[in-house]
C-alpha cells in the first residue's frame, strides 16, 4: 500500500470513528430517555428514526474512501457500506455497555465515548483491501474480546474480592476465631462492630452449636442481670469474668461464660457444649489470618451485619 493510499485509509477510518463518537451516543442518550419516558414503543419510535440518519452521515464520512474501499465508488454502494459498517459495529457498542455494566473498567466518561467509535472502525477496516489493514482489525477485534469478555472481567472480580475484604476488615479489632470444638466447625461468621462466630456439628444426625462473640474494647463491661434472673445461677470473679448458667424449659441449661481478652469482651455460648469445652475455645482464641478469611469468604460462610 501507498504512502498516499495509507494516509487516505487512516483519514477514512478516522472520519469513521469520529462520526460514530458523535452520532451514536446521541442516539443511545434518545433511546434511553425515549425508553424511561414512553416505554419499548416509543423507543422503537427513536430507534427507527435515529437510525437512517447516522447510516447517512456515514454515507457521506465515506466519500473520501472511493480510492480504497472500492464499495464506496458508488452513491448506492456508500449507502450498502455504511448500513453493514453500522450492523457489524453496533454489537461491539452493546458488547461493551454489557461489559461495563459486569464492572470491566472502561475508563472514565470521555474514554467510554471515545471507544464507542472503535468497533465502526474496526468493522470499515475489513471493507478496506489490503491483508495488513484487515489483520490489524482482527488484532483489535481479538484484543476487545480478550479483554472484555476475559482480562476485563477477571480484573473486576479481584477488585470486588478486594473490596470485600476491606469491607470485612473495617472491623479487624474484634476479629478472633477459637479452635473449633471437636466434632464441630465453623459454620457461620457475622462481621460488624461485634464479631459472632457459630461452631455447629458435622454431623447431621447429631444437633451440637456453640457461638462465640467478640466485642470492641468500647463496650460496656458484661455484669451479672440485677436482680437475678429466676433460675439462673451467675458468678463473676475479680478479672471481671463471668459464668452464668440460664435454665431451658425442656432441654439442657445454656452455658456463657464470659472474660476481658487483650481489652475486648468475649463471650461463649452453647447448650450443648459442655463448659470444659467452651473454657477451651476461650483459651485458644487467635486473631482471624487472611486466609482463614479468605477460606470462609470462599465457602460463603461469612456475612456484614451483626
Amino acid at each position: 500500500m501507498t504512502s498516499g493510499r495509507t494516509a487516505t485509509t487512516a483519514l477514512h477510518l478516522l472520519l469513521v470513528w469520529a462520526v460514530t463518537v458523535a452520532a451514536v451516543p446521541a442516539l443511545g442518550f434518545a433511546l434511553a430517555a425515549a425508553a424511561w419516558g414512553g416505554g419499548s414503543g416509543a423507543a422503537a419510535v427513536v430507534l427507527a428514526l435515529g437510525v437512517p440518519p447516522v447510516v447517512g452521515l456515514l454515507a457521506v464520512a465515506a466519500v473520501p474512501a472511493r480510492a480504497v474501499v472500492p464499495l464506496c465508488g458508488t452513491a448506492r454502494g456508500r449507502f450498502g457500506w455504511a448500513a453493514a459498517v453500522f450492523l457489524l459495529g453496533t454489537p461491539g457498542v452493546l458488547a461493551g455497555l454489557a461489559a461495563y455494566h459486569a464492572g470491566v473498567d472502561l475508563g472514565g466518561a470521555g474514554s467510554r465515548v471515545a471507544l464507542t467509535g472503535l468497533p465502526y472502525a474496526v468493522a470499515a477496516a475489513f471493507f478496506v483491501p489490503g491483508r495488513w489493514v484487515r489483520a490489524g482489525a482482527v488484532a483489535a477485534l481479538a484484543a476487545g474480546v480478550a479483554y472484555g469478555g476475559f482480562a476485563g472481567p477477571a480484573q473486576a472480580r479481584q477488585r470486588q474480592h478486594e473490596a470485600e475484604v476491606a469491607r470485612y476488615r473495617e472491623y479487624a479489632q474484634v476479629q478472633y476465631l477459637g479452635a473449633a470444638p471437636p466434632g464441630m466447625t465453623v459454620a457461620r461468621v457475622r462481621v460488624g462492630p461485634a464479631f459472632g462466630v457459630e461452631y455447629r456439628g458435622v454431623r447431621e444426625d447429631e444437633f451440637s452449636l456453640a457461638s462465640l462473640t467478640v466485642r470492641p474494647p468500647s463496650a460496656p463491661r458484661a455484669r451479672c442481670p440485677e436482680p437475678p434472673e429466676k433460675g439462673t445461677t451467675c458468678t463473676a470473679d475479680a478479672r471481671g469474668g463471668i459464668r452464668m448458667v440460664r435454665p431451658i424449659p425442656g432441654g439442657r441449661p445454656q452455658i456463657t461464660l464470659i472474660r476481658r481478652y487483650r481489652g475486648r469482651e468475649v463471650e461463649v455460648s452453647s447448650q450443648t457444649l459442655a463448659e470444659p469445652g467452651l473454657r477451651r475455645l476461650l483459651d485458644t482464641l487467635r486473631p482471624l489470618s487472611d486466609a482463614e478469611l479468605e477460606r470462609l469468604m470462599r465457602q460463603n460462610r461469612i456475612d456484614g451485619g451483626f
